[in-house]
């Protein structure tokens, strides 16, 4: 793909930066951006690509910054977005947040930034941790080292750097499951699903090549050995860009030189039917009507040898609810105004385990029963279960190979997480 400019506008279209690439397109461009940014807005036809009297306009609003390239030749739209919020990703690395402020007090390392990700409007490297190590800030100040290539220029290998050394050389993989879950106030599972991240650390001298091993269910297909181990089937894989997507594609092996320190190395999702691993229920009593009463059950349902941890049980109450009184068979609960809720903690929920809490609150008699007892947000769930995947997935083999011939020690741990949609509907 080929550039002719980018643009960093304000939130009312006014340049504030404006990198010129290739000499064919005029400054006039951003007026011309925004003024189309209004008629197709008003029109209910806003999109992130706008083509325009030859000019195609591809944009990313972030914050209050526009991010513009304009092109006159047949680009791919889905590369640029991508280019783009990379460069997004490179200007926080600087400015710690990118917006407005940002920019104008930092123009000279935002020339500086588009002049290397970028040259004849043809993008080059965009991994913020390389160009660190030759364009280097401090505050409004910037300093230049001498003019040289830095290695990873003269390396396939973009995102790391030539002559690392670790005194230790240590590999740690984290496999983190987040759930999400939706439960209906009859206790059927109306949706549910688990999004996964494989998070790496790795501290290895040189350049290493890793190799990874799952329970891959199309893996263990082409080896006919389906029906001996549990193996996961997964969806919506996405690879870091060090992993060779062609070997992976080819022999589902997971292939990789890593950057150096902390990045994900994979992310996938299941859309199997998942059963809820913290239970809640709620019993909702009214001796009278202006008085309330709930009795919640909270149940494990995972094996008895794990234990979920920084459990929170988050009990919505009506805005109105006056004086909530409280008592738990196990941890404590915290009447919390600002959530209109009450917050049942647990440091520990072992397996198989049920505890209860008793919640009691008055509301002003004068409402309504209905109103005051109307349709409550759902009850949300946060947890952690550590040793534990509701997947199944495991790591069969993580090598590191050098020439060198050290050996490195991996370490693997899994961990699974309410995700920020576990919710269970009251009424």
């Amino acid at each position: 793909m080929s550039l002719s400019a980018l643009f960093l506008l304000d939130a009312k279209g006014r340049p504030l930066i404006y990198r010129d690439y290739r000499g064919d397109v005029s400054t006039k461009a951003a007026e011309r951006f925004i003024a189309k940014i209004g008629e197709l807005e008003d029109a209910g036809r806003l999109s992130p690509v706008i083509h325009d009297d030859g000019v195609t306009y591809i944009y990313l609003l972030h914050v209050n910054v526009y991010l513009l390239a304009v092109t006159r030749a047949n680009v791919n739209a889905a590369a640029v977005l991508v280019f783009l919020h990379r460069l997004v990703a490179v200007f926080r690395h600087y400015f710690e947040e990118l917006e407005e402020e940002s920019v104008r007090d930092n123009f000279v390392t935002v020339y500086e930034l588009l002049d290397e990700v970028m040259d004849y409007g043809y993008p080059q490297f965009t991994e913020a941790n390389i160009l660190s190590e030759y364009i280097k800030t401090d505050a409004y100040r910037m300093e230049v080292s001498p003019v040289k290539p830095p290695m990873a220029v003269t390396n396939a290998v973009s995102w790391r750097s030539e002559g690392i050394r670790h005194k230790k050389n240590e590999v740690f993989l984290d496999v983190v499951e987040s759930v999400n879950l939706l439960v209906s106030s009859t206790g059927a599972v109306v949706s549910s699903e688990v999004v996964g991240t494989l998070k790496m650390r790795t501290f290895l001298t040189g350049m290493p090549e890793c190799k990874l091993g799952l329970n891959d269910k199309v893996l263990f297909e082409a080896q006919g050995r389906s029906n001996r181990q549990k193996a996961v089937d997964l969806e919506d894989i996405r690879f870091h860009q060090c992993v060779r997507l062609a070997r992976f594609e080819n022999d589902r092996t997971i292939s990789f030189i890593p950057p150096d320190g902390a990045f994900d190395l994979m992310s996938y999702r299941l859309s199997q039917n998942v059963k809820p691993l913290v239970w809640v229920e709620c019993l909702v009593e009214r001796p009278s009507r202006s008085r309330t009463d709930y009795v919640v059950k909270a149940r494990s349902q995972f094996k008895e040898r794990s234990a979920a941890t920084n459990v929170e049980i988050i009990l919505p109450l009506p805005p109105d609810a006056i004086s909530p009184q409280s008592r738990c068979s196990q941890g404590s609960a915290t009447y919390v105004p600002e959530k209109s809720a009450m917050v049942w903690s647990l440091k520990s929920f072992p397996g198989g385990k049920e505890f209860l809490l008793r919640v009691n609150f008055n509301t002003p008699s004068v409402e309504a029963e209905e109103e005051v007892h109307g349709k409550m947000p759902p009850i949300k769930v946060k947890f952690e279960i550590p040793y534990f995947t509701v997947s199944g997935l495991q790591v069969r083999y993580l090598k590191v190979i050098e020439k060198s011939g050290y050996q490195a020690l991996p370490w693997v741990r899994y961990i699974t997480t309410a995700g920020p949609s576990y919710e269970i509907r009251m009424m």
